[in-house]
């Protein structure tokens, strides 16, 4: 199974958005942050994090890009675990138990993003407001695959 971790090109993520994502922190969409959103919700920072923001499971913080990569099943279960959590404390899920359904839900929907794609793919999330509520479209960027005579010294070595 994959998922996705958070992954820094550069330091921009730490001003744009109010909470950042730290390398490394496994992601989701996160698109639900949103579900009762209208435009006038839509300024500075929260801007930017419902534009183009993955959702960092450990910090709660926004990355714009992700990396693809491979992920043990126990760490699926404590992902969901934490983020069943996170329904309960944040959003009034009556509890753990109740809330991992969903949990389970957005973890497989990031999974079904990343199998698709190689290791070491980026993805960026885009996000807009519509009359049926928030649609997310989704990019991903092959890792660049180098030729071998860029990597290769050429010449002969003397004894």
């Amino acid at each position: 199974m994959k998922l996705a971790m958070a992954t820094h090109l550069d330091e921009s993520d730490m001003r744009v958005f109010a909470n950042h994502a730290r390398t490394g922190e496994w992601c989701i969409s996160g698109g639900f942050e949103f579900s009762n959103w209208g435009e006038a919700d839509l300024v500075g920072k929260a801007r930017q994090a419902f534009s183009n923001g993955w959702l960092g499971l450990e910090t709660g913080g926004r990355v714009t890009f992700v990396a693809v990569t491979s992920v043990e099943q126990s760490e699926v279960q404590r992902l969901t675990d934490h983020l069943a959590q996170h329904f309960v404390t944040y959003y009034g899920a009556p509890d753990v138990e109740a809330a991992r359904a969903v949990a389970t839900e957005e973890i497989a929907h990031m999974a079904d993003l990343c199998d698709e794609h190689t290791d070491g793919t980026l993805l960026t999330v885009s996000r807009a407001l519509t009359d049926a509520g928030v649609r997310e479209s989704y990019r991903a960027i092959q890792p660049q695959q180098a030729e071998l005579d860029q990597l290769a010294v050429h010449g002969a070595l003397d004894d």
